[in-house]
């Protein structure tokens, strides 16, 4: 995958995605709650995945360093990949909570974000992608992930 490159208003080149991932964030605000909004992948490819989401993300968080997601929740992943003229290391743990990855700036900045499954049906993620990224939820991930499996009984 190959990304788009753009000037920002400082002449710094920046990455910018192909497509738009399925991302709700929560406000730019003081922290509530285990996460600060969801994604929901079209894959579980996580070196395909991840360009268009690190792309936009590196708005809020400026140049991305790492990424640390569940080894249980993905295929095998590299350990680094190159995205945006830099190089982002990617680290898998089995100590990581299931269904969240940590997306963490040069600066140690970081967002974690509730990761929806790629197979759940869209009314379902939808609703759990908004719930994580509502102002003041504080619901735990297992919360998030059970109410959304409880709406699709």
């Amino acid at each position: 995958m190959t990304l788009n490159q753009a000037r920002d208003a400082n002449g710094s080149q920046r990455t910018t995605p192909h497509s738009t991932p399925r991302l709700r964030l929560k406000r730019k605000a003081a922290t509530t709650g285990y996460v600060d909004g969801a994604w929901w992948p079209h894959s579980s490819d996580l070196a395909v995945e991840l360009p268009d989401l690190l792309a936009v993300l590196s708005v809020r968080l400026g140049s991305i360093e790492r990424v640390i997601y569940n080894l249980g929740d993905w295929a095998k992943a590299p350990t680094e990949f190159a995205t945006g003229g830099a190089v982002v290391q990617l680290g898998g743990y089995t100590g990581q909570p299931v269904d969240t990855i940590q997306v963490v700036g040069i600066d140690r900045r970081k967002l974690v974000l509730l990761v929806v499954p790629p197979d759940t049906e869209p009314e379902y993620a939808h609703d759990a992608m908004m719930s994580a990224a509502t102002p003041g939820n504080a619901s735990t991930i297992e919360d998030l992930l059970r109410d959304m499996i409880a709406n699709g009984d």
